[in-house]
């Protein structure tokens, strides 16, 4: 078993970073003076990688990959500062391939949930202090390292831990992180800039932006590596501390990205590393007096019930809590009869089966007009038949496993209810094994039943359903799109006709916070296309924009009076 803790990995890296002024009046408490306005390095999107047949970038992630899949790593909990080993391990399998251990990581227990806590208060006020430009600097140093030094062994811990092939983990630990960390800086700053239009005369007036009284208590889910760096170091920039939980399935991964942000220069105790029992860490964080946010990604079911939890413990916090989470999505494909045939079809399955479906905006649901059935199922069938699947080792895959036992189970009972029923047929795919790892076959439902369950029902895997409408009957399927499910993350339709399409846009605009017009349901890019739903979908706080950070601030509105006052009446009292 192969260590990758602090002292053996980065602690040279780090040494050098952290000897700097900044970080060493934070330490000593000294509030640093900001001798000028500083202006930003030009924010732009991190440049994705084609990795092409005998390709450099190619080359050297093989290379990492293969080095990589040899391995179990070690990690431990990081809790200011400290490698803290509690006994309690548990392991990370690589779904591809079952009998891989990608890591073995240590579990933390109540003792340790408290001390994490205890430092992140403890760390709070010197973190807040250091001005806005030392903590930009930081995160701008962090985006570098996961785009440069650190960009294939991040991609490779995702790959081997969460199932991605090679794009899919470009788009996410590469190019998404760096996007995350780059653009909060940019924003926190337009944020900063932000400052009242008038002054009365004698009068200054100007606005602060604090961070939060207490800690952040981010939980990130297993399927993106960049949510879990945004879910603990948006929070982080605007001053606050964090006790972040990874989720089981993606721990070394974002231990790495964890680890990368410590070599940038993030202090101990600013961000404490505490994968743990989800549940029993939950409960003692809401019990906490000091807990002042949840930043969180995963599922409703879970979302809701931390709601229930915060609410029923409101009169021991010191702050009303900032609840700020991403969940679900039963997210849909609308084809009107104008649609452009084959790049719907081409977008559909790209939305629906990338990443295995394994996206809370993965296409799940699909709307075609009886029409365009005929020739758009031959495409979508033979599309989706000649979709190439199986380990991430072998670049030519399109797709890989889903993450684990569980997801397996539930998703494949989803198909032989399908398989079963009376009012539905599998037209593709609907295979599965769970023999060397957690593989399903992409596979596309029809159903001649508006309300079936698996138009219903959010299932996170390789499924659509197709459900085929009456082409004079578009009214009363846009109606149905709004009301078959409670969720309004991502919607698409395809529509040539730009009358239909401004027309489809206004009629479906409570439906999906992320809404395509020829294009797939998926891909939301940072500075781009801010992410996120409403309804049963999230508080819609826009990752990728100003919208989420200011989540993370508690506003101070300053009035300084220049001109002293000689009497308290005013001329009406005359």
């Amino acid at each position: 078993m192969l260590s990758i803790s602090r002292t053996n990995t980065f602690k040279a890296a780090s040494a050098g970073l952290r000897s700097y002024s900044a970080t060493s009046a934070l330490r000593s408490g000294v509030r640093v003076p900001q001798l000028a306005t500083f202006k930003l390095p030009e924010i732009k999107n991190e440049p994705t990688m084609d990795y092409a047949p005998g390709s450099a970038e190619r080359e050297q992630l093989m290379a990492t990959l293969e080095e990589m899949s040899n391995k179990t790593y070690d990690v431990p909990l990081v809790i200011n500062g400290r490698e803290v080993r509690t006994g309690d391990v548990k392991e990370q399998l690589n779904p591809g391939k079952k009998s891989h251990v990608v890591c073995r990581y240590e579990n933390a227990g109540p003792k340790e949930v408290e001390e994490a806590i205890e430092g992140t208060l403890a760390a709070k006020s010197k973190w807040e202090s250091l001005p806005l430009y030392d903590r930009q600097a930081i995160f701008l140093r962090a985006a570098d390292l996961i785009g440069q030094k650190y960009r294939y062994k991040l991609m490779a811990a995702s790959m081997l831990g969460q199932g991605k092939n090679i794009w899919q983990a470009e788009i996410d630990a590469a190019t998404e992180s760096a996007d995350f960390l780059r653009f909060n800086v940019k924003y926190s700053s337009e944020i900063y800039a932000q400052q009242p239009p008038c002054n009365a005369p004698g009068v200054w007036n100007r606005s602060e932006y604090r961070a939060l009284e207490g800690f952040v208590y981010a939980v990130s889910p297993f399927n993106f590596t960049a949510i879990g760096v945004n879910l603990a170091a948006a929070p982080a920039l605007m001053g606050n501390t964090v006790l972040w939980k990874p989720s089981a399935g993606a721990v070394l991964s974002n231990y790495i990205a964890f680890d990368v942000m410590r070599e940038a220069g993030v202090p101990d105790g600013v961000i404490q590393f505490v994968p743990g029992n989800a549940a029993e860490m939950t409960k003692q964080v809401f019990d906490h007096p000091e807990f002042t946010s949840l930043h969180f990604t995963g599922s409703t079911f879970v979302f809701k019930n931390m709601w229930k939890q915060i609410a029923q413990n409101l009169d021991i916090y010191k702050s009303y809590p900032r609840i700020v989470g991403e969940t679900g999505g039963k997210n849909y494909h609308l084809i009107h009869p104008t649609a452009n045939l084959e790049s719907a079809v081409n977008n559909t399955i790209r939305g629906a089966f990338e990443f295995q479906g394994q996206k809370c905006s993965a296409c799940s649901r699909l709307y075609v007009p009886k029409s365009l059935w005929p020739q758009f199922r031959e495409k979508l069938v033979a599309g989706v038949e000649s979709i190439k699947q199986g380990p991430v080792t072998d670049p030519t895959n399109f797709m890989g496993p889903v993450i684990n036992q569980a997801a397996f189970d539930k998703i494949t009972n989803y198909i032989e209810y399908a398989r079963n029923s009376s009012d539905s047929e599998i037209i593709a795919g609907g295979k599965y094994s769970d023999n060397e790892g957690f593989y399903i076959r992409p596979t596309v439902v029809a159903t001649t039943n508006p309300d079936f369950k698996l138009l219903k029902e959010e299932i996170f895997g390789p499924v659509v359903t197709a459900y085929v409408y009456d082409d004079a009957k578009l009214d009363e399927t846009i109606e149905l799109i709004g009301k078959t499910t409670p969720y309004g993350l991502t919607g698409a339709i395809f529509a040539e006709d730009r009358q239909a399409a401004v027309d489809l846009s206004a009629r479906l605009l409570h439906t999906a916070g992320n809404f395509y017009i020829n294009d797939k349901c998926t891909g939301a890019v940072v500075g781009q296309q801010p992410f996120g739903g409403s309804r049963a979908s999230g508080t819609n706080d826009k990752p990728g924009s100003p919208s989420l950070l200011q989540r993370f601030i508690s506003p101070r509105s300053i009035k300084e009076n220049m001109i002293p006052i000689s009497g308290f009446t005013y001329p009406s009292n005359k």
